[in-house]
């Protein structure tokens, strides 16, 4: 199947032999490669740059990814779980249904990416960046999302059931429709939320 890039951005196919040599080589810039249905997983690909790449359906579970570049990628469908993201760049980057399960995301920069319908329950998320972010209809079950900013998020539908919320950056998200029972809020910063909009909000056991 053929995927068009989402951002337009024109790419080159590269194979995932030719991807690992090069790497192993030393080279971390693979800016606007196309690497769609690839697998890459079990992979140490720390510091590797694959802005505005086109990943959709990439396989990169339980690759270390931390400090690489995915700003504007296309990770549309991708399965990144349990994979090592911590202070990765997915800025703007699409991530329509990718699979995030368990996934480490702390500190990264996530700031206008598109999760929308993406599974990502269980997911460490403390300290990153979603402001502006669309996780509409995403499932963060359990996630942590402590510390984090969700400013101006789109958080219409998504399912944060049991996820941790301490002391998130809330202001202005939308959070209609979103399923927060057994969430816990403590010192989120809420900036009058819609009760009425927001089910099942339950204030945690302390």
């Amino acid at each position: 199947m053929f995927y068009l890039n989402p951002h337009k951005f024109k790419t080159k196919k590269i194979n995932s032999s030719r991807f690992i040599s090069d790497y192993e080589f030393g080279r971390r810039d693979f800016s606007e490669v196309d690497l769609t249905q690839t697998s890459l997983a079990d992979l140490n690909l720390a510091g590797v740059k694959l802005s505005r790449a086109n990943l959709a359906e990439i396989n990169l579970s339980r690759s270390v990814l931390n400090k690489a570049d995915l700003t504007a990628a296309n990770l549309v469908r991708a399965m990144l779980w349990r994979a090592d993201l911590q202070r990765s760049s997915l800025k703007k980057a699409q991530c329509d249904s990718a699979f995030l399960i368990r996934a480490n995301l702390s500190q990264a920069n996530l700031c206008e990416s598109i999760l929308n319908n993406a599974e990502m329950r269980l997911a460490y998320l403390a300290n990153a960046d979603l402001r502006g972010a669309d996780l509409s209809e995403a499932n963060l079950s359990y996630a942590d999302l402590s510390y984090t900013n969700l400013s101006e998020a789109n958080l219409q539908g998504t399912i944060l059931i049991g996820a941790n919320l301490t002391n998130a950056n809330l202001k202005n998200t939308n959070l209609e429709a979103a399923i927060l029972s057994r969430a816990d809020l403590t010192q989120a910063i809420l900036s009058q939320p819609k009760q009425s909009k927001v089910n099942q909000i339950t204030p945690a056991k302390v």
